[in-house]
């Protein structure tokens, strides 16, 4: 069994990457600042709990409706630390969704799967009262948003009113696809994984329902529990991830902006 201290550094990345609040406090402040600047529909109510919501900022003549799902270990960030995503993308022709969700320990991560899949639903559905009637849905996640993300592309998505053709791929960018090594994590306190959880809860243990390409990309400065994570993935699911793209020069948190930039190879495929 690995050490319990080298998983917590392992899988710690802010304990390891330097001035992480740093970033934090910038993308709180570009955020902000693509609020005031972009116009936008915020804080939309997608199912019935006080963080069940999600803002969306259309592009004219959008090509895709982008998804993305913040990272935090399921239990920390929030919507409006995102926003900075927005206008790269929506001038590339990219409307985007960002969601919010309830955070561990209030709920579990299984209940915050549940929050995502009625999100997407209600985008679905909703997409005509804001202009976005057809797009292609991609589906993005950052750590643990990573997570979800590949939780969806394993979700039943007839059951929610959804058909598989309104998907047209995803990108995981630093996920976690395998939680039994979190089980030995000081902060699984606010998590609550058991084993039987943890593995019910890690995609490498199920099968995708979309057959549309999932991009996985993790940061070529990242940890190696986080390199392996991507691999396993990717050895899971081989017909929907062609690859994992290792982002040159990037770690944990500075990995996101490939995301922001449509040049990057993470959107290669679309």
């Amino acid at each position: 069994m690995e050490n319990p201290s080298w998983l917590e550094l392992q899988y710690s990345p802010r304990l390891t990457v330097p001035d992480a609040a740093g970033y934090f406090r910038r993308w709180a402040e570009e955020a902000k600042a693509a609020r005031a600047a972009l116009p936008h529909h915020p804080s939309l109510a997608y199912g019935p709990g006080p963080k069940e919501t999600l803002d969306l900022f259309p592009a004219p003549q959008s090509r895709y409706l982008l998804v993305f799902i913040h990272g935090g270990y399921w239990r920390a960030f929030d919507k409006d630390d995102f926003s900075w995503l927005a206008p790269p993308l929506v001038e590339a022709g990219v409307s985007l969704a960002v969601l919010n969700y309830d955070l561990c320990p209030a709920v579990s991560i299984g209940q915050i799967v549940e929050e995502c899949r009625r999100a997407v639903a209600w985008l679905y559905r909703a997409a005509p009262r804001y202009g976005l009637s057809g797009l292609p849905i991609l589906l993005s996640g950052h750590s643990a948003g990573g997570h979800l993300t590949a939780e969806l592309f394993a979700t039943p998505w007839a059951e929610y009113g959804v058909p598989e053709a309104a998907f047209a791929g995803g990108i995981a960018i630093s996920g976690l696809f395998d939680l039994e090594p979190l089980l030995q994590v000081s902060f699984n306190t606010d998590l609550r994984l058991t084993r039987e959880s943890a593995r019910a809860l890690s995609p490498i243990h199920k099968r995708p329902t979309l057959r549309v390409p999932l991009v996985l990309g993790v940061g070529e400065l990242e940890s190696s529990e986080f390199q392996r994570q991507s691999r396993l993935l990717q050895q899971a699911w081989p017909e929907v991830c062609p690859g994992v793209w290792r982002v040159p020069n990037a770690h944990h948190f500075n990995v996101l902006e490939a995301l922001a930039d449509p040049r990057s190879e993470l959107w290669r495929p679309f």
